[in-house]
């Protein structure tokens, strides 16, 4: 989980970085959320996980995101709240038939990228995401490993040339 924040406007972006080495991520999905008042304040000053989340159908074909951590805004009376539970997600009819068949006929993952705001309104960036097996995940770190060294090594030559 990745929080970027820019105080001077109030931005702030959840991330889960770690959704990219270990699955393939496919198609993405704009989507909105519905959330509770201290919710949405909590989630503006940072206070949020998505780390272990996915999205999930119910039986009315309705998708709703799970186990994403929103903390309890420290300013609101104590009460009931439930920091991880299921919160729905607002998508066009088309993009849910979309995900639905993803999750069902191609036995797929629906996993959250990031949660972010955008106009006011809390958005979450969705896609369609596939396991990678354990040498796949090795291919990816040997393929990143060898583009950093040949970074570095157009980096020296940069240096040495200019310092002649």
């Amino acid at each position: 989980m990745k929080k970027s924040a820019n105080p001077s406007k109030g931005i702030c972006e959840i991330r889960n970085k770690k959704i990219f080495h270990d699955y393939v991520v496919g198609e993405t999905f704009e989507a909105g959320i519905v959330l509770l008042g201290p919710e949405v304040k909590s989630l503006r000053m940072g206070h949020g996980q998505i780390s272990d989340s996915f999205v999930r159908p119910n039986r009315a074909g309705e998708l709703f995101l799970y186990n994403v951590n929103i903390a309890e805004y420290k300013f609101c009376e104590p009460g009931e709240y439930n920091c991880t539970r299921p919160r729905k997600l607002l998508l066009h009819s088309s993009e849910i038939r979309k995900l639905l068949f993803a999750i069902e006929r191609e036995k797929m993952s629906v996993l959250p990228l990031k949660i972010f705001f955008k106009c006011g309104l809390v958005k979450v960036n969705i896609a369609v995401c596939k396991g990678k097996k354990l040498f796949d995940k090795r291919e990816t770190l040997k393929k990143k490993e060898a583009f950093r060294e040949a970074e570095r090594a157009i980096a020296s030559q940069m240096r040495n040339s200019n310092g002649r």
